[in-house]
């Protein structure tokens, strides 16, 4: 049986009761208080082997107060949770010292097991890390692909640790590597960013490690490569499945031993650098294609983070296309807003060019039409206009919805195998039919709950529980 007290702070009374609950089972002693004056007096009286804190309190945030804790009691594990699931949350609760963050709703059971971990881990009494002001959020949205990828950048902040990150083209792999760069430890080094694919093939290990003059025709000067500009911060190697076999032979080499020799050159220069890969390609069909070395996708494939197409992460629209229309205007486009039946038809597209489709369409639509409202209409003109029939385009009528989910899980399976998925899959499923069934509903009736309901044959409450659990955007329009 478990034991150790636990201190839960939370202004949500049935959230207070739920984790009582479920952690007294566990067998743990829970002490529960609403606000973070009482938290902090049983901080500092030495109560409690473990913290777990809602971030936003009636008497003070969390992340002001986390720092007080750490200084006071820094082997006290804290986790953070937070109904505000952004990166900069994620972020913050880690440089603030929080053993884990995690974002509302959570799974019980992942909970207790993080409770258990923390209290079996040798204390490190580690000091909180410097508070930073970040300003800018460099990734959207708050479904729970992004929710997983948040809290593992958050890990990966204070580390060197090599990352590769995977998807599909324009999905934003380099603003992820931006952002390891950004909120790490190396953000007051340089960020040099190189792209395998853009570079003539014969010229990549000059580009990488730099040249000597006379190392080849053309070299009339010493030149110097990416690894050298890049040194004390993060080189970031995009497509690296385009990286020739040869280059790929001396990056080897420079994993292995941290140094390399410009191309002409015979004098190693050690090499300081914390590498991000990414590719938009299957790696391990590229090695048994014989076109990648298996040895190498290992050191670079220390951590690995897929970052999700955005028809897997749909619930995220409307965030992103806010985010988009707030740049368009920084950038001194016009101001314009979505209707509800934009944001509709904006989640039945299949975005086939992912998130840099949306927001060139967001960008064009903002520059392009007089109209300070975008209207469905609007919306499917113009993505009729620069749809191409190809099978990633606007979504068939005709196409039935058992038909679009089969071919969703036939891409689950072949893309996962039977890897679990958080939620569970049928969790998921569910989920991801019900977001857009009860945002066209809401959109037919320009945001009606009254007759949304109807049209959809429940209970009004079921409908209003429905829209704060799944966090849809209602939004009435008057008039046409």
């Amino acid at each position: 049986m478990a034991n150790g007290n636990i201190l839960v702070a939370d202004d949500d009374a049935a959230i207070r009761t739920v984790l009582n609950q479920a952690l007294s089972r566990a067998g743990y002693d829970v002490r529960l208080t609403s606000n973070a004056a009482t938290l902090w007096r049983w901080v500092s009286e030495g109560e409690g082997d473990l913290v777990i804190t809602d971030v936003v309190m009636p008497d003070e945030n969390a992340f002001e107060l986390l720092p007080r804790i750490k200084r006071q009691r820094p082997d006290l594990p804290v986790i953070v949770m937070s109904a505000q699931n952004t990166f900069m949350t994620a972020i913050r609760a880690s440089e603030r010292g929080a053993y884990e963050y995690l974002p509302k709703p959570f799974d019980l059971k992942e909970l207790i097991g993080i409770v258990g971990r923390a209290l079996s881990e040798p204390k490190s009494g580690t000091p909180a890390a410097p508070e930073e002001s970040h300003d800018n959020i460099p990734l959207i949205g708050r479904s729970q692909a992004m929710q997983d990828i948040y809290r593992v950048l958050a890990r990966l902040m204070q580390t060197d640790l090599t990352v590769m990150i995977t998807g599909e083209s324009g999905t934003g792999k380099e603003l992820v590597a931006r952002a390891l760069h950004d909120y790490g430890k190396r953000q007051k080094g340089p960020f040099v960013a190189i792209n395998m694919a853009a570079i003539p093939r014969d010229l990549i290990e000059a580009e990488l490690f730099g040249h000597e003059k006379g190392a080849f025709t053309g070299a009339q000067a010493r030149g110097t490569g990416r690894f050298e500009q890049a040194d004390g911060g993060t080189l970031f190697l995009d497509e690296i499945g385009d990286m020739p076999m040869e280059a790929q032979t001396r990056l080897l080499r420079v994993l292995q031993q941290g140094e390399y020799t410009t191309v002409g050159g015979r004098t190693p220069i050690k090499t300081d650098v914390r590498i991000v890969a990414a590719t938009n390609k299957d790696l391990r069909q590229l090695i048994q294609q014989g076109l990648f070395r298996e040895d190498l996708f290992f050191r670079l494939n220390v951590v690995p983070i897929r970052l999700p197409p955005l028809r897997e992460r749909l619930e995220d629209v409307p965030d992103l296309v806010a985010h988009f229309l707030q740049l368009a205007e920084r950038d001194g486009l016009p101001s314009k807003s979505f209707n509800a039946g934009a944001i509709a038809a904006l989640k039945r597209y299949r975005w086939p060019g992912n998130i840099r489709e949306l927001e060139n369409l967001v960008r064009r639509l903002t520059a392009l039409y007089p109209q300070e409202i975008i209207t469905e209409s609007l919306l499917a003109q113009e993505l009729n206009e620069s749809s191409t029939g190809e099978p990633g385009g606007a979504i068939d009528d005709d196409d039935s919805l058992s038909a679009m989910v089969e071919r969703y899980l036939a891409r689950y399976f072949a893309g996962h195998g039977d890897q679990l998925p958080r939620p569970g899959l049928y969790a998921r499923v569910l989920r991801e039919v019900e977001y857009p069934l009860i945002g066209a509903a809401l959109a037919a009736t320009r945001g009606n709950q009254i007759r949304a309901a109807e049209l959809l044959g429940v209970n009004r409450n079921t409908l209003r529980k429905k829209i704060r659990e799944l966090d849809i955007q209602v939004i009435k329009v008057s008039g046409h």
